[in-house]
């Protein structure tokens, strides 16, 4: 940590400086203003002006010199091999697109060196011959030098430079060693006795006194003005002395406080400082060894990039919010400019092991750094200690969290015990703020990473796309939704929400108080004390309500529709988990008798439903878990929701009712039904707690031991489902055959109960059906024949590659098997060709639309051979789908 004079992010409403991530870029309609600097002494062959383009004319009164390029042509050659190169490249690769654009690039290179390269030469000259130019309006001499931030390819081709208002400008005017002239007091007005510093190569030395008309560089009339208000009087002046060449439109970033909305001006001031090259490195090499994993990884670029700029970070603030810099000054008591010897230091400080000093050699004064200054106010008698005024930078203390919450700098147990903690959860807009800047503290102050993970959750917006705030009045109380769908329901809904997505949005509404409706929440509404119901017309407050007859009125609640979703799913687990245990409760008489025990299920005792709900439970288990471990939460909670719903609800739960309802076969069926809802409630328990906990209660009364296996059974249940083990398949269950049998079930038993729907067939009506597919698809639908017979009254006939469709039938295609069902009788025959015809055509549609991709040579060509594969195969696809619906369509109108 140092103290140093730098060009910092000034705001000039709050008074203070700010770091470069709590700025916001915006782009604001402004002008490119061309003006002449005249030439002093012009000699034959000299230029009498230079011309100079700016977006801040306010900040000529601070230049000390303009700079052009000291080799033009040089830098002219080599930005025209570069583009020929590109041009070549794009050639060869076929991207016209890009081509065209280097030509035009390079066209208009080649036309300004034939235009302005002797200029550019003719400057560079006058440049190192010591040119001199006149100042407009300040009347000053100011120097042309020579400067690589000058560009030749782009504007003028020389640049004013004001080294204490523009970090660029900066940069060139410690290189060029001219004058730093501070023109703008703290308040953002321009000040009749500038600050004027000179940098020596290694610091900056204030010679405002020595240099009187630099300091008086203001003229008065623009004394006291606003930068912003200066700029219009100055821009009028310039065109009424002939200064002012032309103005361009142009449009340009514009750094605005995210604070206090108003725009940033750059400020030569003194500061605190974190000297970032000494410690950016060890918290980059943190994250690429992978000792802290950024999830997801994408965001890791994000953390690297700003650390490798490692700029120095302004750590000192003069808005009296935080933690006051613990920074004393020595006086002496008696108001001489003596200091203390350094011995005198050491006798005065030797049994404090919190104290560190430091000479400042610029200030001729002593640094002290010390925990608490009242503590030393009799340690150096005849001294006293004054405090900084300055504080630290809110995010500089935030950095310290990990460590210094735990009683850092000792090594206390709590801080052995929580320091590193597992895992930080934050949002991307602080990752430079916080996460990296806590890796740099902890690993500085402590010597290790503060969390070994970071997990980046995306923002929540509202419909707008805007982030929800309460001073937008668009967001949403948790204890509204939570009395209207439930806390479980809430927390779904936003687990169901954390996509690896940058930004999701969750509209929200009002709820009529009065009658229930939903009331679309608007951008002008959201902000009114009381909204007016449009169903009931009763009126209802809002959170901005302050008056009194505002407040008297019921108040209306925020809410989202997107929470329905969970409260559904809670009452889809609830009902089936009563429905599982209305079976499971005829086993409580044999559960209280003493001599009763439940023997392990062996695989041959399982039904084919049963291998393929138990492969199913351990595949989807595995992918939650591993998931998890990656914080995907919106996919794992997809997957485990669809697998609930789908398989476990509407398919397995289907299949096994009718075993659950026969003596000889439910005690299988119902050991696999407790199983499979126990390793349910595990894996729902962190995301739903409340009805899983509910559901385990009652389960652990029907059902007390729920395992399969004899390692299962003589585990003991624990009494909260909070400290039961996470769900782990122990027996190797998985079957990927059996689960790519289920999936071609599950498609033809769609396909057959959608026809039977469409053509409007009696649910008690059996209807005969054949599938035509390949051998190997054969060997997975025929073992499956009863099932189709119990969920669908259906009954396969043929299945095979040479398998007849039936004369008059209604068919589907799905990925290699095409089905008729027979509907000899059943259907009517016009709206089965109708829908036939119309399928067709869309297939027709599609399938143009693949060949003209697949016929173009710039695809084929470019794009990867996996892509160009999958097309192709899809177009095939496509071609046997068409196939198949016009040899239905020819049976029908045979």
């Amino acid at each position: 940590i140092y103290r140093g004079k730098k060009l910092v992010n000034w705001d000039t409403a709050l008074q203070t400086a700010v770091s470069d991530d709590e700025i916001n870029n915006e782009t604001h309609d402004g002008h490119f203003w061309y003006l002449k600097y005249p030439v002093i002494d012009p000699q034959e062959g000299d230029l009498e002006y230079v011309t100079v383009a700016t977006t801040r004319p306010e900040t000529m009164l601070g230049d000390t010199c303009v700079a052009c390029h000291p080799e033009p042509r040089k830098q002219l050659d080599l930005l025209e091999n570069a583009i020929r190169e590109e041009l070549a490249a794009a050639e060869a690769a076929g991207r016209d697109a890009e081509k065209a654009e280097l030509e035009a690039k390079l066209e208009t290179l080649l036309k300004r060196r034939e235009t302005h390269l002797a200029l550019l030469e003719k400057l560079a000259e006058m440049a190192k011959a010591g040119k001199k130019l006149m100042l407009p309006l300040a009347n000053r001499e100011i120097p042309l030098v020579t400067d690589i931030w000058a560009k030749p390819e782009m504007g003028t081709g020389c640049v004013k430079i004001t080294p204490a208002h523009d970090p660029n400008d900066f940069e060139v005017g410690k290189r060029a060693m001219v004058p730093f002239i501070s023109i703008m007091k703290k308040d953002g007005t321009l000040t009749a006795e500038a600050s004027v510093y000179a940098w020596d190569g290694r610091k900056f030395a204030n010679v405002t006194a020595e240099e009187p008309a630099l300091s008086r560089t203001v003229p008065e009339k623009y004394v006291g003005m606003k930068m912003l208000e200066a700029r219009e009087v100055i821009v009028a002046d310039l065109e009424a002395a002939g200064i002012l060449l032309k103005v361009e439109d142009h449009q340009h970033e514009v750094p605005v406080s995210d604070r206090s909305k108003t725009v940033i001006e750059p400020f030569l001031n003194d500061q605190w400082f974190v000297r970032m090259a000494d410690l950016a490195q060890s918290a980059m090499d943190a994250v690429t060894d992978g000792r802290v994993q950024i999830f997801p990884e994408r965001y890791a670029k994000t953390y690297l990039d700003w650390l490798s700029e490692k700029r120095d970070w302004p750590i000192g603030r003069q808005l009296w919010w935080g933690h006051r810099i613990p920074i004393w000054y020595v006086r002496a008591a008696d108001g001489s400019e003596k200091m203390p010897t350094e011995d005198e230091l050491k006798t005065a400080f030797a049994d404090r092991s919190d104290v560190k000093w430091a000479w400042d050699e610029e200030g001729k004064e002593w640094w002290i750094c010390l925990q608490d200054g009242e503590l030393a106010k009799d340690a150096l008698p005849g001294w006293e200690l004054v405090q900084d005024d300055d504080v630290l930078d809110t995010w500089f203390s935030s950095a310290l969290w990990p460590h210094s919450t735990l009683g850092w700098p000792e090594q206390t147990e709590e801080l052995k015990y929580y320091y590193p903690t597992s895992v930080l959860i934050t949002s991307r807009d602080i990752i430079t703020l916080w996460v990296a800047r806590m890796v740099l503290t902890g690993l500085q102050n402590c010597g290790e990473i503060p969390f070994p993970h970071v997990y980046i959750h995306p923002k929540i917006l509202d419909k707008y796309g805007e982030t929800m705030s309460k001073s937008k009045g668009n967001g949403i109380d948790p204890l509204d939704v939570i009395e209207k769908y439930g806390a479980d329901a809430l927390r779904l809904g936003v687990a169901w929400l954390a996509t690896d997505s940058q930004d999701v949005r969750l509209p929200v509404d009002f709820e009529c108080p009065h009658c229930g409706e939903s009331v679309e929440q608007t951008k002008e509404n959201r902000i009114r004390p009381r909204v007016k119901c449009p169903k009931c017309k009763e009126f209802f407050s809002t959170q901005w309500a302050k008056k009194e007859e505002d407040l008297a009125l019921k108040r209306g609640t925020v809410i989202s529709e997107r929470f329905e979703m969970g409260r559904n799913f809670c009452n889809k687990l609830w009902n089936a988990s009563r429905f599982a245990m209305m079976y499971l409760m005829e086993d409580l008489e044999e559960v209280s008798r003493p001599d009763y025990t439940l023997e392990p299920i062996s695989d041959d005792e399982l039904f084919m439903e049963d291998k393929w709900i138990l492969s199913r439970l351990c595949t989807m288990a595995k992918m939650f878990t591993e998931g998890i471990e990656k914080y995907d939460y919106a996919a794992c909670v997809r997957t485990l929701y669809d697998f609930t719903w789908d398989e476990f609800c509407s398919n397995y739960i289907e299949i096994a009712k009718y075993r659950l309802q026969t003596p000889e076969l439910k005690p299988v069926a119902k050991r696999v039904v407790a199983f499979v809802l126990d390793a349910l409630l595990k894996l729902w328990h962190p995301v739903i707690p409340l009805i899983t906990e509910e559901v385990w209660q009652l389960m652990a009364k029907v059902a007390p031991k729920r395992g399969l296996t004899a390692e299962d059974l003589a585990r003991e249940q624990p009494e909260s489902i909070m400290n039961a083990p996470w769900f782990v398949d122990t027996a190797n269950r998985i079957d990927p055959t059996i689960e790519a049998q289920f999936v071609v079930f599950q498609d033809v038993l769609k396909a057959v109960r959608e026809i039977r729907a469409r053509q409007n067939v009696p649910v008690k009506q059996e209807v005969k059906f054949a599938v035509k597919c390949p051998a190997e698809i054969a060997a997975l639908i025929l073992p499956m024949k009863p099932y189709f017979t119990s969920m669908a009254q259906a009954v396969l006939t043929e299945c095979g590659s040479d398998a007849k469709m039936p004369e008059l039938s209604s068919n589907a295609t799905g990925a290699n098997w095409e089905l008729g069902v027979d509907l000899e009788g059943l259907i009517d025959v016009e709206a089965e060709l109708k829908k036939n015809r119309t399928q067709r055509e869309k297939l027709l549609g599609f399938i143009a639309g693949k060949e003209k991709k697949l016929s173009n040579e710039a695809f084929t060509a470019k794009a990867p051979a996996k892509v160009v594969d999958a097309e192709r195969a899809s177009l095939a696809d496509l071609k046997a789908q068409l196939a198949a619906v016009e040899e239905a369509i020819a049976r029908l109108e045979r």
